[in-house]
């Protein structure tokens, strides 16, 4: 798995914003306004890839001290590492090698964390949500943003086509790796999404869980508490 997305750094933001028409933006300012600046100043990025959300955070009126990142990939950490450093946000934002299912980090760290496209890249969804847990300092807050499936017309057959067919034909031509972006369609669908993934959250002890949908179900924000 790292070495796939390692293979892909390069072309990461291009692709993504590319293929998501720039709603992705949209999606992670929507997330980071269900933090409270006044509560949420130390801020884990959990499977952080490029560093899109820590960065985010830093513009959506947040007021971090802090905010660490971690991902498996050290070539998409590398493109990061630039993106903070050309922003100005190093003596705030950190970009750490790590596994998401066993987060370097000690318990009772963090007051939030957000986690972008990236929990249904866990092995061990269990594992890696109850480590999510773990950092959390007693009544933190957990947003994940990840892709779902549209169940409406005419938002379903869009999706499935321009999922299944466009997304995996242009990411072949452009990325270095044909394989990162047939994969992507393939874990959305294995994905448990939506009351399926929150009865997830509550078997991991979280509490006050709950999801919202967006652009008609392409993706969606959960949330909860410690």
């Amino acid at each position: 798995m790292a070495r796939m997305f390692d293979n892909i750094a390069g072309n990461y933001d291009f692709l993504n914003h590319f293929f998501s028409l720039g709603i992705d933006k949209i999606w992670r300012k929507k997330a980071l306004k269900m933090l409270d600046p006044k509560k949420h100043r130390v801020i884990l990025d959990v499977a952080t890839g490029t560093g899109d959300f820590a960065l985010q955070a830093m513009k959506n009126g947040l007021q971090p001290s802090r905010i660490f990142g971690v991902d498996i990939s050290e070539g998409m950490l590398e493109v990061g590492r630039k993106k903070v450093k050309k922003a100005g946000y190093e003596n705030i934002i950190e970009l750490k090698h790590g596994d998401s299912e066993n987060l370097p980090f000690e318990s009772d760290t963090f007051d939030a964390y957000v986690a972008g496209f990236g929990v249904r890249n866990f092995q061990d969804l269990d594992a890696g949500l109850r480590e999510m847990y773990r950092v959390l300092k007693p009544g933190g807050k957990g947003i994940i943003l990840e892709f779902s499936r549209p169940h409406r017309f005419p938002f379903k057959q869009a999706f499935g086509f321009y999922f299944k067919r466009i997304m995996p034909a242009v990411g072949k031509r452009i990325s270095k790796d044909p394989r990162a972006y047939a994969y992507l369609p393939e874990s959305v669908d294995a994905f448990p999404e939506g009351q399926e993934f929150l009865r997830i959250m509550q078997r991991c002890a979280y509490s006050d869980c709950g999801m919202k949908r967006l652009s008609g179900g392409i993706a969606t924000i959960y949330w909860g508490h410690k």
